[in-house]
């Protein structure tokens, strides 16, 4: 069997032949592998390119024609507030764009054994989820003779007042805390020209102070995927998600491709983007070539940082004076290029059409050279 394998090394890649070995039958003929084999080096052959084929004009039809048939959803988890997704066309258009700043923040939390069977993965959860001050109080009054300020907390918090005494010292400055015999927090300024203003200003900060938990995740949601546990939280935040010893790093991923590129780098930021385009695809019923997603994926994250698709991303790195005005502000484009004499050489497709030039791609690669051969009059 090793011989018929041998025979397509040199033809098929390392990869596919291991696919074809998982799934072929042990006991499987000779004549049959081959049969097999010839099949799959077909399939292989048509799925290559062709030289100068248009790969980008391809690309650009195969996900933009199913892309009209996207929907403007957002998709809610059901009994978490908060805890929603942006699907469908708008997504797409986030990923895309490059932007910095996404509308719905969400990380997949992989949980190393024993934790992913299920283990204390409550107790897991509550510990992630960012906890302000406003959850641990019950009441704040204001006493505005003696301009204090009497913070009572809830009877059920978790966390001990002498421990949130110290959390609002280290946080806000220019006022004393103290516990009363009712375990309230008493807050009195530091100085004798306090206003009330200050305290009315106060009230509305204490509620915000960071109590415990990570910065950024919001909601958190356990969900069984497979045989194993994981946390779904609305948020992100990977740097410090990294730290817990229970997190499988391997496996954790978020939606911030921005956030891929600072912790993991500009390959996990590149496989980020196929993964979300396809998620979005997916939900929508749609399917398109991987190859098409991987081609923009890798335009995106090209110059070694993830840039959108626009102007001010891979657009603007563009070598084409033509190719750059062809797409926005073509005026200011040739301006800035004419005033550091810039040149084009013509090597793209747009260019070459605005010119009424043949394009370089498919029968447009190849130049012909004629050969002439000179008469003997010719030589005189």
């Amino acid at each position: 069997m090793d011989s018929v394998y041998k025979e397509y090394e040199s033809e098929l890649p390392p990869q596919i032949i291991e696919e074809v070995k998982k799934h072929v039958e042990k006991n499987v003929s000779k004549p049959r592998l081959k049969k097999i084999m010839e099949e799959v080096y077909r399939e292989y052959k048509q799925t290559i390119a062709d030289p100068g084929e248009s790969v980008g004009l391809v690309c650009a039809e195969s996900i933009g024609e199913p892309g009209t048939q996207m929907t403007l959803n957002t998709f809610h988890f059901a009994g978490v507030s908060e805890m929603n997704v942006t699907t469908g066309l708008p997504r797409l258009i986030e990923i895309l764009d490059g932007r910095k700043e996404i509308s719905t923040k969400m990380t997949e939390i992989h949980l190393k054994k024993p934790w992913s069977g299920g283990k204390d993965i409550t107790k897991i959860a509550k510990s992630i989820k960012e906890t302000t001050f406003e959850e641990h109080i019950n009441s704040i009054d204001i006493d505005m003779v003696e301009l204090t300020m009497v913070i009572k907390l809830n009877e059920d918090t978790d966390i001990a007042p002498e421990q949130l005494v110290k959390i609002l010292s280290k946080s806000v400055r220019a006022f004393t805390f103290k516990l009363d015999k009712e375990n309230n927090i008493v807050v009195r300024p530091s100085s004798k020209d306090a206003s009330l203003n200050s305290l009315y200003t106060l009230k509305e900060k204490i509620k915000t102070v960071w109590v415990s938990g990570i910065k950024g995740i919001t909601q958190v949601l356990p969900v069984k995927k497979g045989d194993n546990f994981i946390i779904m939280t609305a948020g992100s935040n990977l740097k410090e998600i990294a730290k817990l010893e229970f997190v499988d790093l391997y496996n954790t991923t978020t939606n911030d491709i921005f956030e891929l590129e600072r912790t993991f780098g500009i390959e996990a930021a590149r496989q980020g983007i196929i993964n979300e385009i396809q998620k979005v695809i997916k939900t929508q019923g749609i399917e398109i070539d991987i190859r098409h997603i991987m081609l923009v994926s890798d335009t995106m994250c090209m110059s070694g940082s993830v840039l959108g698709i626009n102007r001010y991303g891979i657009v603007k790195e563009k070598p084409s004076v033509l190719a750059r005005a062809s797409f926005e502000t073509p005026i200011k484009q040739i301006i800035e290029a004419s005033l550091i004499g810039e040149s084009d050489y013509l090597n793209s497709v747009i260019e070459n059409v605005m010119i009424n030039q043949p394009v370089p791609v498919g029968t447009g690669i190849p130049t012909l050279i004629a050969k002439i051969s000179k008469s003997k009059g010719d030589l005189k």
